[in-house]
């Protein structure tokens, strides 16, 4: 008889505890989404590492759609997913590893994975609750991936987003506040990508706003949290979104909360501005984006 409760298992998000009682009800791959390094100083036992979770660069083009799900079929065949295992990852922290579990997240979720989860805090939240650890590497017991699953509509090509410009579709930016006033093209470096800007028309909530401080380190906010953030920006869960960031990392954490909360047409750019702004025919803005206020008119003087 199972022991995970209902909650904990419809929720993507979960929490220590409720891993160990997932990975003694079911098959797990556990995913740590760090670097090899990083990993090799202590990870949550049973973890295999796949950093290219992280790392992996993709175009929205055909052919790069089809090489990203080429690429994730054979490295998540590799760590031993067939499609009969839940599929969790985690990184470091919610704030400092750039959204990168909610990006093995994302791409589970339109490759039409059935079961998959994010360990909410990350592997600060597992140290917090005095969880074992390892420095174990784990060897995987390798599989085939399921290649005859039916995509999900949460992709957008640079097709999509362009005709999405000036329309009521709200093109929601996450990424960190440099970017979007356009100093920096990118988390690599000011000049990692040739133009700095944003899309045109495009809202801005930094990525950060979804989270907020625990015990266990930072945790995702409630929904309701997440819709009031939202609101702050004009935005409702009966709006379609399309997200992006610089990769599609940061972008996924946002994803993942959006969808916690409700919103119910959440799609993103995966391509993002490593592709946007490789394109010079692709309009951009540029410079502070400044709100103009219209003049007060000026109070007559009483006679």
């Amino acid at each position: 008889m199972s022991t995970v409760t209902a909650t904990a298992s419809d929720a993507v998000l979960i929490s220590p505890t409720q891993l160990l009682a997932l990975q003694a009800a079911e098959p797990v791959v556990l995913i740590d989404t760090r670097d090899a390094d990083t990993y090799a100083l202590g990870h949550i036992p049973g973890a295999v590492n796949l950093r290219e979770t992280f790392t992996y660069l993709a175009t929205s083009t055909p052919q790069g759609l089809q090489e990203l799900i080429d690429t994730f079929a054979a490295h998540l065949g590799a760590i031993g997913l067939s499609g009969a295992e839940t599929a969790v990852f985690y990184e470091d922290a919610l704030n400092s590893g750039y959204g990168q579990s909610c990006r093995g997240y994302y791409l589970l979720t339109w490759l039409g994975y059935p079961k998959v989860k994010v360990l909410n805090g990350g592997y600060s939240a597992w140290k917090a609750a005095e969880l074992p650890v390892s420095t174990e590497a784990v060897v995987p017991t390798p599989a085939i991936f399921p290649t005859n699953l039916a995509t999900t509509d949460v992709m957008l090509t640079k097709e999509d987003v362009i005709e999405a410009l000036g329309t009521d579709t709200v093109l929601l930016d996450v990424r960190d506040v440099d970017e979007w006033i356009g100093d920096s093209s990118s988390p690599y470096g000011k000049d990692f990508a040739p133009r700095k800007g944003r899309l045109p028309g495009a809202k801005w909530l930094e990525w950060y706003r979804f989270m907020k401080p625990s015990p266990q380190g930072p945790v995702f906010k409630s929904p309701d949290e997440v819709r009031a953030e939202c609101a702050t920006a004009g935005i409702s869960p009966a709006d379609t979104v399309y997200l992006y960031c610089f990769k599609g990392a940061r972008a996924s954490n946002t994803f993942l909360a959006l969808k916690q909360a409700g919103f119910a047409d959440v799609r993103m750019y995966f391509g993002s501005w490593n592709e946007w702004s490789r394109d010079d025919k692709l309009p951009i803005e540029s410079g502070l984006p400044l709100v103009k206020f219209p003049k007060k008119p000026a109070l007559a003087l009483a006679a």
